[in-house]
Formats: C-alpha cells, structure tokens, sequence
C-alpha cells in the first residue's frame, strides 16, 4: 500500500526554487557569462569574482530551500493516517 502525503503549496515553492537555484549554481562555473549575456549587467568586468560569489550564494540558497522542503516533508501528515 502505497502511502501519499498531502503537501502544502509551500513545498512544492521550495522544491521548485531550490531546482531552479540549484541548476542556476550549476551552470554558472560552466557559463559564467550567462549574467552579462541576459542583462548585459557585467560588475567585475569579466574577472570572475561576482560569478563565484553568485555560485555561492545560489548554492547556500539551494542548501537551504531543500532543508525547508524536507522539514515540510517530515511535518506533513500522511493519507494513513489523516
């Protein structure tokens, strides 16, 4: 018997923002003029260092959606037993 959780909305937000995060931190060290290419914004003049800190920060965001999304996980009440 398989056993459904009925999640929030919220989950599925934190799911679906910690993917796009955590893609974002992916393809930033593989195309790291991705930023420069979609708003022609370039801060450190193609040396590098707001990349790195943007993969950083996407990464941590990812890190910590993903824990949210787990904690609603966990907190969610299972179709057995509502």
């Amino acid at each position: 018997m398989k056993i459904a959780k009925s999640l929030p909305r919220r989950f599925w937000a934190e799911v679906v923002l910690a993917s796009l995060t955590g893609v974002l931190g992916v393809i930033t060290p593989l195309w790291p003029d991705w930023i420069e290419a979609i708003s022609g914004w370039d801060p450190d003049q193609h040396d590098g260092s707001v990349e790195w800190m943007i993969v950083c920060g996407l990464l941590l965001a990812t890190i910590a959606l993903f824990s949210v999304a787990a904690f609603e996980w966990r907190r969610a009440p299972s179709a057995a037993t509502a």
